[in-house]
């Protein structure tokens, strides 16, 4: 059984330096070699290796110097001589460090480490933030900790532009923390449906979800894949509404409103409930109200008789019915938070 540690926070204790300073040496270091001093882990200096789930890399001595000291210069000031014994830890690493100062693409797993790497990058970040945040409204705690990490980007001038869904619009919490950034340098649209959580920095890091739960993600440096994420940003950013134009409430020669059809089109290409109300940002309970009017305004009294009604009145033009050997989408639970993502 591993022994506690003694200290607590972002300290790292002789055994961990030692193990560092090895893993520094060499590359890389197995996971069970890790295991005395677990600190290592929990402050994020050890990351996955992508192609060798057995092996640990370390990051370079300088960002971790950099990731370590940012919250103990924001502490108390007794908390100097911590950050004295920091840097005449690590920065003599700095020198011996042969491995590549960023990999292409790293894996992430778990709350700490993305954080730990996202606030990286923030610190790192000076010219613009773009972001696409799918689902429901975010919760304000979330959306206090994104402020947080971008007040002080803001701060330095850098642009952040953030693409919601539309469901995004009524989310007071959203407005709150949209006041509190500069107009100067906030730009924000919405979709009617988005892809998966996105977030590009200076267009030379992006992260993206490695899993259906969010607890691994993706950070990708090469150069090629990043272009190509923020290529495919900027096709949607055309696509959506700025967040200060009004949605229609109604579509003209239609007696539904905008809405309402869009749920129509997604009912007819086969989706259930779960997977209309996920792909709108809205909850289920909202997606079945909408059915039900759906169907008291066409008239209609069974799902089967809406689905013939909404094509007869055109309702879902443009929807695509999926033939039999495509599978309706799967039903899904609601979508889990990513921790500390701008907006």
């Amino acid at each position: 059984m591993t022994p506690s540690h003694p200290h607590h926070g972002r300290e790292l204790c002789d055994e961990a330096v030692s193990l560092y300073a090895d893993a520094v040496a060499r590359g890389a270091i197995t996971r069970s070699a890790v295991e005395p001093a677990p600190c290592l882990i929990d402050t994020a200096l050890l990351l996955p290796d992508p192609d060798d789930s057995r092996l640990l890399r370390p990051v370079p001595p300088s960002a971790a110097l950099a990731h370590l000291l940012h919250p103990v210069a924001e502490g108390l000031l007794d908390r100097v001589r911590a950050s004295d014994r920091l840097a005449r830890t690590l920065v003599p690493l700095a020198t011996s460090f042969s491995g590549a100062p960023h990999l292409a693409i790293n894996v992430l797993v778990g709350p700490a480490a993305i954080q730990a790497a996202i606030s990286r990058t923030l610190y790192e970040t000076d010219d613009e933030i773009l972001t696409i945040q799918p689902g429901s409204t975010r919760p304000p705690e979330e959306l206090q900790t994104a402020l947080s990490g971008t007040l002080p980007t803001v701060e330095r001038g850098v642009r952040l532009r953030h693409i919601y869904q539309h469901s995004a619009r009524y989310s007071p919490a959203l407005r709150e923390y949209m006041d509190q950034l500069p107009s100067s340098l906030l730009r924000v649209r919405t979709l009617e449906q988005a892809i998966e959580r996105l977030l590009v920095f200076d267009r030379k890091v992006a992260y993206l979800p490695a899993s259906a739960d969010r607890a691994t993600a993706l950070e990708i440096r090469h150069p090629a894949l990043v272009a190509f994420l923020a290529q495919m940003y900027e096709t949607l950013w055309a696509r959506a509404t700025p967040f200060t134009q009004q949605l229609p409430t109604t579509l003209p020669g239609t007696p539904v409103t905008a809405v309402q059809q869009s749920i129509a089109r997604l009912l007819i290409e086969g989706n259930q409930d779960e997977a209309v109300a996920r792909r709108l940002g809205i909850s289920v309970r909202t997606c079945r109200a909408h059915i039900s009017k759906l169907m008291q305004t066409l008239g209609a009294t069974s799902r089967t008789q809406l689905g013939a009604l909404l094509v007869r009145d055109g309702i879902a033009e443009g929807a695509t019915p999926r033939t039999a050997e495509e599978p309706a989408a799967p039903r899904t639970a609601e979508e889990p938070a990513t921790p500390g993502v701008p907006g």
